[in-house]
C-alpha cells in the first residue's frame, strides 16, 4: 500500500484540492510540504499529535517537511475555533515557546541537508511593509469571501477584531513565501484550517500564475476530537515536566471504547494489516485495544522504557498487576506531619490533586476522593508516618487521577 492510500485507509485525508496531484506527488516522495505550529505555549500537546505522526509518515515515504514555527503568526492568533482573543504574547516569550517546540519536533522528524527544515515566519512577516503587503498580497483577498469562511463566521456574533481579522492574509503569505524561497509546493493542516489554506493556494496562482496544493488532515469523531489535547481541563502536554509519561499513557488509556480503533488508525505506527486483524477482535477485548494504543503513543513521546514504567504503574492500580512504584508518587517529608499527623486535605494540597483546602473539602463532599479502594467521607481524616510504610498511601481523585505518598 502507498503512502497516499495508507493515508485515506487510516481516515487522515478530510480534503484536498486536486486528488490525482498530489496522490501522485505524495507516492513519488515528491511533496516539500510544510505544517504550521503557532507558539502559544512552552511545550507542544496532544493536540499536536496528528500533525506530527502525520509529518512522520510523509517523511518515511521520502517527502520533505517542513516544520513552521509561528514566531510572527503567534503575535496575531488565528481566531479559529475561538470564542474570543488570544492572550498577546511577548517576542521574548515567543521565542522561548519556538526553541521549546524545536526540541520536541526532533523526536518525531528527522531534521538536517536534504530531510526536514524547521523555518520561522517572525523572520519574514516582521519585517514586511504594512502598505507594501496590502498592495501586494491584500488585493488578492476579496473581503465577502473572508467573511464566509467559517473561522470568521464563528466570531462574528461575539466580535472579531481587524488585528486577527489579518490572521488568513497572513497564513496565506507564509505559503507564498515558502514556495518562493523553499520550493515548498504543498501544506497539510487540520480540517479547521481549510479557508485559511485555500487562501495560500489561491494568492500563489494569482501572484505566481503557479500550481501548489492543499491537503488537511480530518479530526477524530466528535466526541475525541473535541477534547484531543485537553483532559480534566488541563492540556495534556508532550513535555514530560508538565505531564507526566504516566498521565499521558493514562490519557490514552481512557479514551472512549467509541474511539479506540480510530486513535489506532491514525496516531499509531502498527501497520495497518496487524489493525485489520484488531477490528474483528472481540469486544471483551477493549482494555487491551486501549493498553496498545496508550503504549505506542506513550512510547513515541518518552520512549520505550518509560511507556513500560506507565504501563506497569496502570496495571498496579486497575488489575492489583505490575509494579506500583512507578505511578505518580509525591514524597512526603517529617516537615509535613504536625504533632506526627498528616491530614486528608494536606495530602490533596500538597500533591496539587486540590488547588486549595476549599476545593479539597468540595471534593470529598462531593464523593470524588478516595483512599485506596475505600472513599473518604470526612474532611478530619488523619494518616500517621505507619500508614506510609510499604507501597504508601494512594489516594484517588474521581475514575482516574491517582498519587501514591511516601515518607522519606
Amino acid at each position: 500500500m502507498q503512502i497516499y492510500e495508507e493515508l485515506k485507509a487510516r481516515g487522515l485525508i478530510a480534503q484536498v484540492t486536486d486528488e490525482e496531484h498530489i496522490r501522485e506527488m505524495v507516492n513519488a516522495g515528491k511533496a516539500t510540504f510544510y505544517i504550521g505550529f503557532d507558539c502559544t505555549a512552552d511545550s507542544l500537546t496532544a493536540g499536536h499529535f496528528m500533525a506530527l505522526t502525520l509529518m512522520k509518515r510523509l517523511q518515511m515515504a521520502g517527502n520533505r517537511p517542513i516544520a513552521l514555527i509561528g514566531g510572527g503568526t503567534t503575535m496575531i492568533g488565528d481566531p479559529s475555533g475561538r470564542t474570543d482573543m488570544r492572550k498577546m504574547l511577548t517576542r521574548e516569550d515567543i521565542d522561548h515557546n519556538a526553541e521549546c517546540f524545536r526540541r520536541q519536533m526532533e523526536k518525531f522528524i528527522e531534521f538536517g541537508e536534504g530531510k526536514a527544515q524547521m523555518v520561522n515566519n517572525a523572520d519574514w512577516l516582521l519585517s514586511l511593509n504594512y502598505v507594501e503587503l496590502l498592495r501586494e498580497v491584500g488585493a488578492c483577498f476579496s473581503v465577502n469571501n473572508m467573511l464566509r469562511a467559517e473561522c470568521y463566521k464563528q466570531r462574528m456574533e461575539r466580535g472579531l477584531s481587524f488585528f486577527e481579522f489579518n490572521y488568513m492574509i497572513m497564513q496565506s503569505y507564509d505559503f507564498y513565501y515558502l514556495y518562493q524561497h523553499y520550493g515548498c509546493n504543498m501544506q497539510f493542516g487540520g480540517d479547521d484550517q481549510w479557508s485559511n489554506m485555500l487562501g495560500g493556494t489561491e494568492l500563489i496562482r494569482k501572484k505566481l500564475g503557479k500550481d501548489a496544493h492543499a491537503m488537511t488532515i480530518t479530526l477524530l469523531t466528535d466526541s475525541q476530537g473535541k477534547k484531543m489535547g485537553k483532559t480534566a481541563g488541563n492540556a495534556v502536554w508532550l513535555d514530560p515536566n508538565k505531564t507526566s509519561p504516566f498521565d499521558f499513557y493514562q490519557y490514552w488509556r481512557n479514551v472512549d471504547d467509541a474511539d479506540v480503533m480510530k486513535c489506532i488508525k491514525m496516531l499509531t505506527f502498527i501497520p495497518m494489516e496487524k489493525i485489520e486483524e484488531m477490528e474483528g477482535w472481540d469486544s471483551s477485548r477493549i482494555n487491551e485495544k486501549k493498553e496498545i494504543l496508550a503504549y505506542e503513543l506513550t512510547s513515541l513521546v518518552h520512549g520505550d522504557e518509560e511507556a513500560t514504567k506507565a504501563q506497569n504503574a496502570a496495571r498496579a492500580l486497575f488489575s492489583g498487576k505490575g509494579d506500583a512504584a512507578n505511578m505518580p508518587t509525591t514524597e512526603l517529608t517529617s516537615d509535613n506531619f504536625t504533632d506526627g499527623k498528616i491530614s486528608i486535605l494536606d495530602l490533596l494540597t500538597i500533591s496539587k490533586l486540590a488547588p486549595s483546602r476549599g476545593e479539597a473539602r468540595r471534593l470529598i463532599q462531593g464523593g470524588g476522593v478516595y483512599v485506596g479502594d475505600d472513599k473518604c467521607d470526612s474532611f478530619a481524616k488523619e494518616f500517621t508516618a505507619a500508614d506510609f510504610d510499604g507501597d504508601g498511601v494512594i489516594v484517588r481523585k474521581g475514575k482516574k487521577v491517582f498519587v501514591r505518598f511516601t515518607l522519606k
